[in-house]
C-alpha cells in the first residue's frame, strides 16, 4: 500500500487588479497583516486583455503581484482566497466606495505550476472547498513557461514570465536549502 505523503509548502502569491495606485497600497497593507511580509514585487502592468473587471471596477485598470516571504500549505488555498475576498470588502470599506476598488487573486507557485484560487467554476477546474476552485494558470518546464489553452489572456505575456520564474527560483532555492543572496 502506499502512503500518502505530505504537501511540500508552497509560495503564495497575490495578483492585485486595481485603477488607482492608493488601493493597491492599502490591498497590500492588509495582505502583509494577513500572510507576513512580501519578498517580491512585480511591475504595476496595464490590464488591457480584457475588459471583464470594467462594469464592476471602472476603466484604465492596472495588475500587479506579489510573493510573501511565508511559505503555505497547498491545500490551504481556497481559505486564502475566502479571506482575500473578505479583505477585498475591508479596502472597498476603507475606500468608502459602493463598488469594488480592488480585486485579490491568490496563487500558490509550486515547482512546476502556477495554480490561482477562483469562485468561478468550469470544466478545468478542480473544486477544493468552500466554494472555491483551483485553476491552474501556468506550467514550468525546462525551458520556461508553458500555457494552456485556459490560461488567461494577461498570463500568457513573457513580463508576468519574469516575474514568476524570479519568484520560482527563489522559492526552488529556499526548498533546496539554499540560503538567499
Amino acid at each position: 500500500m502506499t502512503q500518502a505523503k505530505p504537501f511540500t509548502p508552497a509560495k503564495l502569491i497575490c495578483g492585485m487588479i486595481s485603477g488607482r495606485e492608493e488601493y493597491f497600497r492599502i490591498g497590500e497593507e492588509r495582505l502583509v497583516e494577513c500572510f507576513g511580509p512580501i519578498d517580491f514585487r512585480s511591475p504595476v502592468f496595464s490590464f488591457a486583455t480584457t475588459d471583464y473587471y470594467e462594469k464592476e471596477m471602472g476603466p484604465a485598470l492596472k495588475r500587479g503581484f506579489l510573493s510573501f516571504e511565508r511559505l503555505v500549505p497547498p491545500d490551504g488555498l481556497s481559505a486564502i482566497k475566502l479571506q482575500t475576498n473578505a479583505l477585498e470588502g475591508e479596502v472597498r470599506a476603507a475606500a468608502a466606495a459602493d463598488y469594488r476598488v480592488v480585486n485579490l487573486d491568490p496563487g500558490i507557485l509550486t515547482s512546476s505550476a502556477l495554480i490561482m484560487a477562483t469562485t468561478k467554476n468550469f470544466a478545468h477546474r478542480v473544486p477544493l472547498s468552500g466554494g472555491i476552485y483551483a485553476h491552474l494558470e501556468l506550467l514550468f518546464v525546462k525551458t520556461g513557461v508553458k500555457t494552456l489553452d485556459w490560461t488567461y489572456p494577461d498570463f500568457r505575456s513573457r513580463h508576468y514570465w519574469r516575474f514568476f520564474l524570479d519568484v520560482r527560483k527563489s522559492y526552488l532555492d529556499r526548498i533546496r536549502g539554499i540560503p538567499p543572496p
